[in-house]
Formats: C-alpha cells, sequence, structure tokens
C-alpha cells in the first residue's frame, strides 16, 4: 500500500502499527519491524545470531538471519494469513539486529549469546532468534531457563541432536550442532518427560527419554493429529520451541546445511504451528538456514513463515487477552 515514508524499520515513529514500503523496497528488519537496540517495554524482540562454527557438514547458516530478514519482506502490513488480522495493532515487536561475535574465538561464542540473551529477556516479552547452526539453542535455553525454570523443549528437525557431550579443558562443554539437546538435558536445562521431536530422519546413540515423531510417523498424521501429540507430551508446562529449518523435506528447504530426504512439506507443518496457539511458549528460534544452497529464496521463505506463525500465535494470544 501507498504511505508517506520508506525504510520503516528505522523511521517508524512508535513500534505499533504496520509498515508502508514496498515490498521490493526499503531497510530490511524482520517484517519491517522498527530497529532499535531498547527492547523495553516490547512484546516480541526479534534478532539474529549469525554463528556456524559448530556445524558437522555444510557452513553458511551465519547468513540465515540475513536470509531470513529479506524473506520476510512480503508480510510487511496485510493481515497476514491464516491469521486474519494485523499482528502490530497490538503487539509491540521490535528487531534489535544481530549478536556481535567475535569471528577470532569461535568458542567464545556460546556464552556471548547467553548474556546477551539474558539481557534482553530482561526488558522484553519474549525473544525470537534468527539463526545460525542449531548449537546457539544450548545458550538460548541457559538464558530462558534463568528467567522460567526448567523448560520443555518441543523440536522440528531431522535429527536428534543427541550426540555425546565432552568437557573442555576449562570446565565447559564442548556443544556442537548435533550435541545441544544432550547438553540440555545432561545440564537439567529441558525435561526429557515433556519434550518432543518431530520430523526426526535419522538415527542417534540415544534418545535421552524425549518422545519422539520420526518423518514416517508424520506422512500417517494429520496437523491436528501431530499438534495433538505435542500437547499430551508437553502437558502445559512452559515450552521452548525450536525449528530447524532441515526438518523440512529438501524440496521445501534444500537451503540447509544437513539436508534429509523424507520430510514434511512447509504447508503442513505450519499447519501445526497453527495448531500450537495454546502452548505456553517462553521463547522460539528459528535456525540452520544457509542461503548459498538455496533456490530463489525457497527455504529462506519457509523460515520467515515459520517465524512469522510465531509472531502470529503471540499476538493472538495478546488480542484474547485484551
Amino acid at each position: 500500500m501507498a504511505g508517506n515514508s520508506i525504510d520503516n524499520a528505522f523511521t517508524a515513529p512508535q513500534v505499533l502499527g504496520a509498515a508502508s514500503d514496498p515490498t521490493y523496497a526499503g531497510a530490511l528488519s524482520f517484517m519491517r519491524r522498527r530497529f532499535t537496540k531498547d527492547v523495553s517495554g516490547s512484546d516480541v524482540t526479534v534478532w539474529g545470531v549469525p554463528f556456524d562454527s559448530a556445524v558437522s557438514n555444510r557452513p553458511g547458516a551465519r547468513f540465515g538471519p540475513q536470509a531470513l530478514r529479506r524473506a520476510s519482506a512480503i508480510f510487511d502490513n496485510d493481515p497476514q494469513y491464516p491469521f486474519e488480522r494485523d499482528f502490530f495493532e497490538a503487539l509491540a515487536v521490535v528487531d534489535y539486529g544481530d549478536c556481535l561475535l567475535d569471528y577470532r574465538l569461535p568458542e567464545t561464542a556460546h556464552e556471548a549469546i547467553r548474556k546477551e540473551a539474558a539481557r534482553l529477556l530482561a526488558d522484553t516479552g519474549f525473544l525470537l532468534t534468527l539463526g545460525g547452526d542449531h548449537s546457539i539453542t544450548y545458550p538460548l535455553l541457559q538464558a530462558h531457563v534463568e528467567r522460567h525454570g526448567r523448560v520443555s523443549l518441543v523440536q522440528f528437525d531431522a535429527h536428534q541432536d543427541t550426540w555425546p557431550v565432552a568437557s573442555r579443558e576449562d570446565g565447559g562443554l564442548r556443544v556442537d550442532h548435533g550435541s545441544f539437546v544432550k547438553a540440555a538435558v545432561e545440564t537439567g536445562l529441558i525435561d526429557p518427560a515433556t519434550s518432543i521431536q518431530v520430523g526426526i530422519r535419522t538415527h542417534a546413540p540415544e534418545t535421552c527419554d524425549i518422545a519422539m515423531l520420526g518423518g514416517a510417523d508424520l506422512e500417517d498424521m494429520t496437523s491436528a493429529e501431530i499438534a495433538a501429540a505435542i500437547y499430551e507430551r508437553t502437558g502445559g508446562t512452559n515450552v521452548y520451541l525450536t525449528f530447524d529449518i532441515d526438518c523440512l523435506d529438501p524440496a521445501f528447504a534444500p537451503g540447509t546445511g544437513t539436508p534429509v530426504a523424507g520430510g514434511p512439506s512447509s504447508a503442513k507443518m505450519l499447519a501445526v504451528l497453527r495448531h500450537l496457539k495454546n502452548l505456553q511458549l517462553v521463547g522460539a528460534d528459528v535456525v540452520e538456514v544457509a542461503p548459498a544452497y538455496d533456490h530463489a529464496d525457497i527455504t529462506a521463505i519457509a523460515g520467515s513463515s515459520v517465524a512469522m506463525y510465531l509472531i502470529g500465535i503471540l499476538a493472538e494470544k495478546k488480542a484474547g487477552q485484551g
């Protein structure tokens, strides 16, 4: 729609209200939200964590936050399907930008992410993180547990990420994108008895007693049945939701580091998210988008849609409370 200004990310006079930038132009924040380093009073803070030094296959997810913001430009002002509402009439959402990390010292990244996330969580209602490889979920869980206590993990993924965790010489844990779940269980961040993994299509040495819906299971289930299994497992507890884009079949998400055939469509997983509006979500991330392997922004569009749906759920919840 036509408007009187452009570059809403920088020129927005307030955090509420839709943007009017053309979808093909203007500064790219997530969904055209205002860029700010002051997140106090915001309902949702979106930020990026451009880190991919803990991958075991193809790198490139450090460019994920940029790609997700770019793909989200089309979501800037119209009522979003299937929510039938302008999210930003009442939901105050800002884009904080990215976490500053020292690329020379990758071993310091997780602690930097934890500290920054904890600081943001002190001032905002909800932190939505754009990754980055899946190892970043470990320090994000640490920060969320500091605020909310132990959480249930709802993990959309092709991989269990429960490979063994080693101790570093300094006493810390060596956590990569294939072991963060194991580390989170061992350190008490998540409760395995109320956690569930959705879309798994690989084998790991152990399940850590986390419930699992495999790719073949999803083929035989409706989106409502998948959501019901998630509700049953989490049982009304505080939930941290992490969405690894490789949960989707490579036909729908080729731009990722470790694609696995036999996964669900983006349509089906978005439908599952739509059913999860009553989860007690306390935080979320979308990770492993690696645009160098993408085609026509297929993966970035899917990932930004996942993030948009999560904001939609929060917008509906706030509207219902109001």
